[in-house]
């Protein structure tokens, strides 16, 4: 068993409802011996105008002072830790530090919602006009690679496929070996740099498969990539530790022997069961 969730969601987040508390009486419902807060932090995010109320920008001191008092509250029956997602894209990756530095995050997700100011989420069918699925993509993943270029402010990247999710064409079917060169300087400029990726399972729900794709995990163990994380993505209680058997037998399948998990921003490696 995968001792812990390392990406959840609280209502810290814009698109979550859930209260800290919850998740936490449910992680420990569910046997976890610790849990990771991961909320969203969107620097400079450009608000939708259909979704006014999604700006991503995290209340830190609220998130500490909140999070700090149930981790003494809950000491005895889980330990709490307190990380980020934080949103990265070529124009704010160098903003990074100075958060970073300020606030003693156990654990930081770099995560790409953006490939530019600009352009904007692929969530939205915006993202796609006048582009080819091939090429929009193509443009997510480079962007990536960039970022890794622009900061050391991070532990693991999250969820590197996100883009997947939500091409608006129905017929276009995404295909690993288009986009291997650009994923081959990516996952190695993370390994240069000691930084891991993550198994992130809300792919199951939302593509059938956890993100990334598993012909990246295996070209990230081939490279020699051995920090991986393992999360949810979790917006809802419910859905904290969703889809592990199936990340515990991916891990096996793609010939890692071991998972991370930090503390105080140090990675821990695992070994499976």
């Amino acid at each position: 068993m995968i001792i812990t969730d390392m990406h959840v969601h609280s209502h810290f987040s814009s698109d979550s409802e859930e209260s800290p508390e919850a998740i936490i009486r449910t992680a420990i419902e569910k046997g976890f011996p610790c849990i990771y807060f991961t909320d969203h932090h969107d620097i400079d995010f450009p608000v939708h105008p259909s979704e006014p109320d999604m700006n991503f920008q995290l209340d830190f001191d609220a998130y500490f002072s909140v999070l700090n008092e149930l981790k003494q509250r809950y000491e005895k029956q889980i330990r709490v830790y307190i990380g980020v997602e934080q949103g990265i894209c070529p124009a704010t990756a160098p903003k990074l530090k100075a958060l970073y530095e300020r606030y003693p995050f156990d654990f930081v997700i770099a995560s790409s919602h953006l490939t530019s100011l600009e352009n904007g989420d692929p969530y939205y069918p915006s993202y796609y006009e006048g582009k080819d699925p091939v090429m929009a993509y193509r443009e997510y993943f480079l962007s990536e690679a960039e970022n890794v270029t622009l900061t050391d402010s991070f532990h693991v990247y999250g969820h590197l496929d996100y883009a997947v999710r939500y091409c608006p064409d129905q017929s276009f079917v995404y295909r690993f070996e288009d986009y291997r060169d650009i994923f081959e300087v990516l996952l190695r400029r993370l390994i240069e740099k000691g930084k891991g990726i993550e198994i992130n399972t809300s792919g199951l729900e939302k593509i059938g498969y956890p993100h990334p794709h598993i012909e990246a995990l295996k070209l990230y163990r081939s490279l020699g990539g051995e920090i991986i994380t393992v999360g949810s993505d979790a917006h809802r209680k419910e859905r904290i530790g969703a889809g592990f058997a199936e990340a515990e037998a991916l891990l096996a399948e793609t010939g890692f022997r071991y998972y991370t998990v930090f503390k105080n921003g140090q990675p821990e490696f695992i070994r499976l069961s």
